[in-house]
């Protein structure tokens, strides 16, 4: 009861804060909504910032500029939203992609003192030099710093009592969609409630600064054969779940276009390196750097890309990652068939929709973009066309997908800003081609013969016992020492011998799979 009313208490004063923006009703809307919510409206924006500069401000502007001063759930969910245009629109949408994770931070007194609390040492004995906050966001912040050796570091250090802030909030978020999908039939398509679950799940991760140390590492060892992309490395000793230390890279963002100029980046390639990069650890790996924006992707004085801030990250397993390049290899080959029934058999589309008819949804996406770069496609017309195919076919939110799709956005927009006129398709066809010949192709058959070959191996010494159990029950069930009715004994002697049948088709098959191992380790070395 009381934790109910403490949450519509937060709602309640995240609705005045978003109503000092004109974010919570904006004017643009109102005359949609029935005549008491335009009057509320109309009250709630007395006083409402509503323009910067002498600019008047876009719905979707003010709503970034109210979350951004709202915490860090707030934050998350804005971002969140910036990859569901179809629920928002597209101008909301492209303006909640800008939204920066940027807070005041607090003092640099305070972060020594959670560093000693978390290090169990003064700051003093740990670091030379401990700089003051040199990027602050909603969750943690940032200082430069110096070990005793002299080698540069970077420590960030979670704000004072994040964790319960975000706690309650994202109980009031899921309370507040679970009344939506009460509400509204339409809105449950969209899945609210997994929708936070998802958002409450990334966020809990974050929150956590060895999950970032462990997915840092995870990442640096997935790099260690490229010799152009790098991560920073982890000190160990010096985290802990409240403060993580990394080394230091001079580096600068590729949002930086000026500075990437004068170090005589070729951008069209750095393009191709990112998009690469992301299908890469999507799909061979299923583990990808799921926050790869212009400031968490850098540069450095050799001309490598730096990847930095592992505090989310995305996980696909191997079901997901076949259908992921089922359906890229599709649009690819403009098999939309091929691209249509890879949905059906992953349980995207409802099983009563017909394949046929979704094929033809989805060449009505992908002809128009065949052979087109992206200076020359109109993203928003793509996104709106695929959104109302997902609603024309019943297709939900997934929750795996979620940071997949979020990531995707974020990599392509950062692909268009270095090189307007990369080709997408071109880019993404020898990843998807190789994860394709790697985990589908003949060798990759092979070796799951070779796997099913050891294991009937394993099986086969314990069938002839297999074989006698079944014989002294059939002996039991013969002398009527069991009890048993006139038709369970039927029913179990038929039991039996189909019984004797598979261990028959048993012994069959570990044979012939002997036959493959031999086949398969002569053959595959």
């Amino acid at each position: 009861m009381f934790s109910a009313v403490a949450d519509w208490v937060r709602l309640a004063g995240a609705g005045w804060r978003l109503s000092r923006h004109d974010a919570l009703i904006p004017h643009e809307y109102a005359a949609l909504a029935p005549a008491p919510i335009r009057l509320l409206g109309k009250v709630s924006r007395v006083g409402a910032r509503l323009r910067e500069n002498g600019r008047a401000l876009r719905p979707g502007e003010r709503l970034a500029a109210a979350f951004e001063g709202m915490g860090p759930a707030y934050v998350k969910l804005g971002q969140f939203m910036a990859t569901r245009p179809d629920v928002i629109g597209f101008d909301m949408a492209r303006d909640l992609g800008r939204l920066q994770d940027r807070m005041p931070p607090f003092s640099t007194a305070e972060a020594k003192k959670e560093l000693a609390r978390a290090l169990g040492a003064p700051s003093e004995t740990l670091f030379g030099e401990f700089s003051d906050a040199i990027a602050a966001a909603s969750i943690a912040q940032v200082h430069k710093a110096t070990l005793p050796t002299g080698e540069s570091v970077a420590v960030k250090v979670l704000r004072p009592r994040i964790e319960e802030i975000a706690g309650q909030d994202f109980r009031a978020f899921a309370r507040a969609a679970r009344a939506v999908e009460a509400l509204s039939r339409s809105a449950r398509r969209l899945e609210p409630v997994k929708f936070i679950d998802t958002l409450r799940e990334s966020a809990a991760v974050e929150l956590d600064l060895r999950m970032e140390a462990g997915a840092a590492s995870a990442i640096s060892e997935s790099l260690k054969t490229k010799e152009d992309i790098i991560c920073p490395d982890v000190h160990w000793s010096l985290s802990a779940r409240r403060v993580l230390t990394l080394s230091w890279i001079d580096a600068v963002p590729v949002s930086n276009l000026a500075a990437l100029e004068e170090r005589g980046i070729d951008k069209k390639a750095l393009a191709r390196k990112i998009m690469q990069l992301f299908l890469t650890q999507a799909l061979h790996e299923g583990f990808f750097h799921a926050d790869m924006h212009q400031g968490n992707l850098m540069v450095d004085d050799a001309g490598r890309l730096v990847l930095i801030d592992f505090g989310i990250m995305g996980r696909l397993d191997a079901k997901a990652r076949n259908t992921f390049a089922q359906i890229l290899h599709g649009f690819v080959l403009r098999d939309y068939q091929h691209t249509a029934q890879a949905h059906f058999d992953a349980g995207y589309v409802p099983a009563h929709h017909s394949v046929d008819a979704f094929a033809q949804a989805l060449r009505s996406v992908g002809e128009p973009l065949f052979g087109q770069n992206a200076k020359s496609i109109d993203m928003s017309r793509v996104l709106q066309q695929l959104f109302d195919v997902t609603e024309l076919f019943d297709m939900h939110l997934r929750p795996e997908l979620v940071l997949l799709q979020r990531t995707m956005v974020r990599v392509e927009g950062v692909a268009r800003m270095l090189d307007a006129e990369i080709n997408m398709w071109d880019t993404a066809t020898p990843i998807v081609r190789s994860y394709l010949e790697t985990e589908i192709g003949p060798r990759r058959q092979l070796e799951r013969l070779r796997t099913a070959a050891f294991k009937a191996a394993d099986i086969a010494p314990h069938l002839p016992d297999y074989v006698e159990k079944i014989a002294r029950a059939s002996e039991r069930i013969s002398d009527d020492r069991l009890g048993l009715s006139e038709q369970t004994t039927s029913d179990l002697a038929k039991a039996l011998s189909r019984e004797g049948r598979m261990t028959r088709g048993a012994l069959w098959f570990v044979g012939a799979a002997m036959v493959a191992l031999a086949a398969a380790i002569f053959w595959g070395g």
